[in-house]
């Protein structure tokens, strides 16, 4: 019997090791092929390991973005939440952003800012949680961008993917893995479609009406996709994987990258000399090329080192000679953590692209940013529906000119697994940020508005870019570029001028008022030395005449003027608080109006050039009179010296 038992047990832990083993190298097969960004073959695999009873944090977070990256935010979503659920410990703050994602394109909004917040609570400095911080009402924010466009299905559509529409000639240059003639045998394994190749549609003839494979001097057994060209349609720039040789190439890690390369059109129509840029590399991405208006710069989509997150956008020098310069990061205003990935520039200098980063309405949405001035920091905008949706939107193009445009989604609604859908914008995106800045200029001792004041911006280059005069009623209007930093200066003749810095913001209006000082005091007879030259108030303590310490330095300044100015009289008025009876009040301001004369005697000045008089309880700054309760402070305000200037 104990043999029998020890051979079962033997038996059983052998079936056991079996089973685990097998277990184990289904997984490992499936991290292979994640790591060849295999991902319909690890997700059908990774799924037989979890039917089997198999399951790690690891496994759900690997099959978890298979399901992102493969834009299936259902099947996602579900296995996020398992992640989340059974591994809450092992959750690291991208899976609460990716399931957040995945919620945000399924319409559970709620939940999203749930998972959100789960994010900044474990994340520091990051720009996704800066901008969520910062647009708890994105919603809004979007509704307000939507129903700027009329979109309709592109007519040459296919039951594939058909994506990256690019301008060409008089027609279309796009991506698509419809029949590309190669067989199963090289069906990608990222979402088992065909390889991608390049068409051209209405390109060379308005009438044309056809789709044609451009030539095979481009596309390869591999991908080709996401393109541009120059204006006269000379050049080319397009996406491929690495391939050289007749042979796919593969980093340390067994990826096959993707690079840009470049095509010229010869006289005979082929494209001829298709070469890299000098800036791919076997170690990371780059892709999706996009041109400025003088195409002098080319805008492309990479995970190079100094990227911000997932892909980031950058743009590289075309020099004069066909060479190129340093790739440079568009920096944190433009990338996120996330994916911001093809990009576009429109005539007009807005660059469009694509991102899971910004606050958006699910999976890739499309954005736009004002570049203009070489300026990457301005306010980048939802362009809102329908162009964006609750799945991915992406490879937006736009004619300013005709107000025409395209872009591509995998949204339900669409015949292939992308589809391609030509717009027309109806009404113009608002990207400039615009702050109403409002207010009144007045003089500081005074209080009086002064009227003909110019209020000038200035940005941080300190060059003038707008200006105002304030009206009869002292006030001014301006609109200041909120994107930027900028001074608001007030300025008039006898003032010193007066200026505050407005950092970048959020628009909302402000209001700014300015106080200016004259540059020279200008002083009649009758007038209180003490306002011209903005003196503290001479306070006395409670039943006291004797000056205060902290009134000695203002004192002093009276003194100091009528040193400077020899022939100058002062009559020093002293008030008292209405505590007391109104016969000792009026003894005591004498005493204090005789104190403060007496100090200035002391000081050096002439007794004949000053007097002094008490006037009591009976000239009340506020409404503390007798029988009338007011705290310590507001009787405090009415102990004081006025110095008024004498004939």
């Amino acid at each position: 019997m104990k043999k029998k038992l020890h051979l079962l047990i033997i038996v059983t832990a052998h079936l056991i090791t079996t089973v685990v083993v097998a277990q184990e190298r289904l997984v490992n097969k499936a991290n292979e092929q994640y790591q060849d960004y295999s991902f319909s073959p690890a997700i059908d695999i990774y799924k037989r390991v979890l039917e089997k009873g198999y399951v790690s944090a690891d496994l759900l977070k690997k099959l978890g973005n298979s399901y992102y990256f493969n834009a299936d935010y259902d099947e996602a979503a579900q296995t996020y939440k398992r992640l989340v659920e059974e591994y809450p410990a092992d959750v690291g703050p991208e899976y609460y952003f990716r399931y957040s994602q995945t919620l945000k394109t399924l319409g559970n909004y709620k939940d999203s800012n749930d998972m959100m917040a789960k994010f900044m609570e474990i994340t520091t400095n990051d720009m996704r949680a800066s901008a969520f911080k910062d647009e708890k009402d994105y919603l809004d924010e979007i509704r307000e961008n939507s129903g700027r466009y009329d979109i309709e299905q592109f007519q040459y559509n296919s039951p594939y993917s058909d994506f990256a529409p690019s301008f060409y000639k008089e027609g279309l240059i796009f991506s698509s893995d419809r029949d590309t003639g190669n067989l199963a045998r090289y069906r990608h394994t990222w979402n088992s479609k065909d390889f991608l190749d390049l068409y051209k549609v209405d390109a060379d003839s308005i009438s044309t009406n056809t789709v044609v494979k451009i030539g095979e001097e481009v596309n390869t057994r591999l991908h080709e996709s996401t393109s541009i060209t120059t204006l006269d349609g000379s050049t080319l720039y397009f996406t491929r994987n690495n391939f050289k040789d007749g042979k796919y190439i593969k980093d340390e890690n067994g990826v096959i990258r993707l690079k840009i390369l470049s095509a010229t059109l010869s006289d005979d129509g082929k494209w001829t000399n298709v070469n890299e840029l000098p800036f791919n590399s076997d170690s990371y991405s780059t892709a999706h090329p996009a041109l400025s208006p003088d195409e002098k710069t080319l805008f492309f989509a990479s995970d190079m080192p100094g990227t911000l997150g997932e892909s980031d956008i950058f743009r590289v020098e075309i020099n004069e000679d066909g060479t190129f310069g340093t790739p440079e990061n568009l920096g944190k205003t433009v990338n996120t953590e996330a994916r911001e990935t093809f990009p576009f520039v429109t005539a007009e200098e807005i660059l469009y692209f694509s991102s899971d980063g910004h606050p958006g309405l699910g999976g890739l949405d499309v954005f736009a940013t004002k570049i203009k001035d070489e300026l990457f920091d301005r306010s980048v905008v939802n362009v809102g529906g329908p162009v964006n949706s609750q799945m991915d939107d992406f490879t937006f193009i736009f004619n300013e000119e005709t107000r025409k445009g395209y872009f591509a989604s995998n949204r339900s609604e669409g015949l292939g697994a992308d589809d391609i859908y030509g717009f027309l914008e109806t009404t113009p995106l608002e990207l400039d940020c615009n702050q109403a800045i409002t207010g009144t200029v007045r003089d500081k001792i005074s209080n009086e508005v002064l009227v003909g004041a110019t209020v000038k911006v200035i940005d941080e280059e300190n060059k003038e870019v707008s200006s105002a005069i304030t009206d009869s009623e002292g006030n001014y209007v301006l609109s200041i570029d909120c994107d930027r930093g900028n001074f608001v200066r007030a300025t008039m003749q006898g003032y010193v001028p007066s200026e505050e810095y407005l950092t970048k913001s959020d628009g909302k209006p402000r209001i700014i008022d300015f106080y200016l000082e004259r540059d020279r005091v200008t002083a009649g007879f009758g007038d209180d030395l003490a306002k011209l030259l903005q003196l503290s108030t001479i306070y006395f303590d409670f039943d006291k005449y004797n000056i205060r310490k902290d009134s000695e330095i203002e004192v002093e300044k009276v003194i100091a003027a009528m040193e400077k100015y020899p022939s100058l009289k002062i009559k020093v008025n002293s008030h008292t608080d209405s505590r007391g009876r109104d016969s000792y009040n009026l003894w005591l301001s004498q005493k204090r109006a005789e104190s403060t004369v007496n100090y200035m005697i002391a000081k050096g000045i002439s007794a004949n050039r000053l007097q002094g008089e008490g006037f009591g309880e009976t000239k009340l700054v506020n409404g503390c009179k007798n029988g009338v309760r007011c705290s310590a402070k507001e009787h405090e305000l009415n102990r004081r010296s006025e110095f008024i200037i004498m004939e």
